[in-house]
Order: C-alpha cells, then structure tokens, then sequence
C-alpha cells in the first residue's frame, strides 16, 4: 500500500508550494493524515496533522504560514506552504493512521522542497 506524495520542488524564499497526500481507497477509516519533514542531518519532525474530524496542529516553527486540509471523500490531504524560509528546505513525508484493520500506519516516499535565499 503506497502513499502518493506530490508537490514539492524549488521556490524562491517567501514563495508558496502546496503538496497534495492521497491514500488509495483499499485504506479506510483514515483518522490522522500528517506532514512530516526531514532536513539533512536532522531528525524528522512534524509539521502539520489533521483528524478527521478537522481537528490541527501545527509545528510552532509553521504556525500561520503552513495550513492542512483534507477530502475525507477523497482521501487528500492537503498542505499549503506561503511564505517559504530556506530553513523549510527537507524531504516532506505523508503519514497516515488508519483503524480499519487495527491500527494501520503509512508513510508516503517523501517530495523534496527545496528554498532558495
């Protein structure tokens, strides 16, 4: 079962990118989906999840620049990124947990964001 991560490339500084996460339909009863990210040298971090609910949190270091969406009909997730920092520079994973077969987790491969200063 394979996440699809897209989005990511190079941007200017104070530029916008949005990556799109879509789990296939052979996963079910999604409840987090999340961003992750990972710069070189460190460790992943988060940096933004939604429930399906549409309950959110943010890494403070995001806070109203990044903003998370999600199509529960659809299984997306969505991350809007403005104002783009160089240090927003990673590889952006999507994960997902699920509760249709126990508790389910999955990782997408990662998109490379790349901010230029």
């Amino acid at each position: 079962v394979q996440l699809q991560a897209s989005g990511g490339g190079l941007v200017q500084a104070g530029g916008s990118l949005r990556l799109t996460c879509t789990a296939p339909g052979s996963i079910f009863r999604i409840d987090e989906m999340s961003w992750y990210r990972q710069a070189p040298g460190k460790q992943r971090e988060l940096v933004a999840g939604i429930t399906r609910g549409g309950n959110t949190n943010y890494a403070d270091s995001v806070k109203g620049r990044f903003t998370i969406s999600r199509d529960n009909n659809k299984n997306t997730a969505l991350l809007q990124m403005a104002s783009l920092r160089p240090e927003d520079t990673a590889v952006y994973y999507c994960y997902v947990k699920s509760y249709d077969f126990g508790v389910r987790q999955f990782w997408g491969r990662g998109t490379l964001v790349t901010v230029s200063s």
